[in-house]
């Protein structure tokens, strides 16, 4: 994965971590990770589950 962000901000945080004393790729982890947290995904079940019900609501929505 690569991510483009300005030199300003990446010096930035590079300099935050060091202040930290944690680094910088430890840091972007838990930063997905708490974002993954905090927006949980259906999963393939329910994907498939909640497909097929629209593709039935509006095929029940022409015929009526």
């Amino acid at each position: 994965m690569r991510v483009r962000v300005s030199r300003d901000l990446r010096d930035e945080f590079l300099l935050a971590c060091q202040a930290d004393d944690k680094p910088a790729a430890q840091m972007i982890r838990e930063f997905m990770r708490a974002y993954v947290e905090s927006h949980p995904v259906p999963s393939e079940d329910n994907t498939k589950n909640e497909s097929r019900d629209e593709h039935a609501d509006r095929r029940n929505s022409k015929q009526g």
